[in-house]
């Protein structure tokens, strides 16, 4: 009775907020970057129910996304459905054989979530309504990857009381770490296991083949606002003692790329400077890659990575892929999202925004970046193949 009482509670909370969001949603839902998303998860346009299916995943953007990929492979011929927060986690879980459709706001959920069978929820994306409906309407929950960084964590201790009972809604917990571990135990959390980061299982490979310009080739990856002009004048200034090196810069959001084009024609007077889309070479000393999907490739023929989202509080990014390549690996302080990840990954340079020119000049002389470590998921494969008796279903 306490439960529904709270679930009645909460959801007239959600109402609330949603009320008064409205006419936000309604502007954002305009904005390229939220054309798809904003109708699918708050007004429930061409986001119909899954049909019926027996494993289904909640991802929230690109990187969670792409990490299932292994354990979807493993799970053979099981009918698989993908629910995403972003545009660019439909896009990625799109190539997978399977059902996708955006999460709808918590309140949409008492008339979308019909009877699943197993819900993986990835890293962080603790979301009421969705654990608690899925669980009473017949499906186990498990939270797979599951994080909380130590930024995030204070903020968690706080509200121990609502993710007691949030959490009380899993019947396993797969973290990444031991110290992840302890942080849901605090909260109340109980059934959890470490495995490891799956990320770490992830296939990483170009899809295609390009040349590799005569020089260095440093490629400034997932960077996001601010981070594009400290890293500009960090290149610069690296010109003076390397004149052949050349920029790529990679914006982590499209929404971004002509803004980010016309700060590098406006900032870099007596450098050439092309973009991607226009001769997909690298010829001249900047190029803006305004296109998706090319980081691996680009990687493949660069000797640096500045790896942005991290000379900010945004979290960082997954080393994982630079290192597979053997870049030398430049990136910010600010990597709280990321922390485990790079546990994993050597010769790593910390820097601030101000200090890439010297870090440019010291990755001369370090070795590549290389990966240390793997993660096995079999316990993952086993558990998610288990009926609700404990018995393992045939793969």
């Amino acid at each position: 009775m306490r439960n529904v009482l709270f679930d009645l509670f909460y959801t007239l909370v959600a109402t609330f907020f949603y009320v008064v969001a409205f006419p936000l949603l309604l502007i954002f839902s305009f904005k390229k970057k939220y054309r798809q998303s904003i109708p699918a998860r708050f007004f429930g346009i061409k986001n119909p129910p899954f049909n019926p299916h027996e494993i289904w995943f909640h991802v929230c953007s690109l990187g969670e996304a792409k990490a299932i990929a292994p354990i979807v492979e493993k799970l053979g011929d099981k009918k698989i459905a993908i629910s995403v927060i972003t545009h660019t986690g439909y896009e990625a879980a799109s190539k997978y054989a399977a059902q996708v459709r955006y999460l709808p706001y918590e309140l949409w959920l008492w008339f979308w979530i019909e009877r699943p069978k197993t819900l993986v929820v990835l890293e962080a994306e603790f979301w009421y309504l969705l654990f608690r409906l899925a669980r009473t309407r017949g499906a186990r929950v498990i939270a797979l990857n599951a994080r909380i960084s130590d930024r995030s964590f204070p903020k968690y201790y706080r509200l121990r009381w609502f993710y007691r009972i949030l959490l009380s809604q899993c019947d396993r917990i797969f973290c990444q770490s031991t110290e992840d571990m302890a942080r849901f135990i605090a909260l109340g959390a109980k059934n959890i296991e470490v495995v490891g980061n799956i990320k770490l299982a992830q296939k990483i490979e170009a899809t295609k083949h390009y040349e590799k310009p005569t020089g260095m080739v440093i490629v400034a990856a997932s960077t996001h606002e601010g981070e594009e002009e400290g890293i500009l004048q960090g290149f610069i200034e690296y010109r003076k003692y390397n004149p052949s090196a050349k920029l790529l810069v990679v914006p982590r959001h499209p929404e971004r790329f002509t803004k980010v084009g016309d700060l590098i024609e406006c900032s870099v007077s007596g450098l050439s400077f092309s973009r991607w889309s226009e001769s997909q070479t690298i010829t001249e000393d900047i190029t803006l890659v305004d296109a998706m999907g090319e980081l691996n490739n680009l990687y493949a023929i660069s000797d640096i990575a500045i790896l942005g989202g991290a000379f900010a509080p945004i979290g960082g990014h997954n080393p994982l892929e630079p290192a597979h390549f053997g870049c030398k690996i430049i990136t910010g302080k600010e990597i709280f999202l990321q922390r485990e990840l790079f546990k994993y990954v050597s010769h790593v340079q910390f820097s601030s925004l101000e200090g890439i020119t010297d870090a440019l000049r010291n990755a001369e002389t370090m070795p590549p970046s290389q990966i240390n470590g793997s993660v096995d998921l079999q316990k993952v494969i086993n558990y998610l193949t288990e009926n609700k008796n404990g018995k393992t279903k045939s793969v």
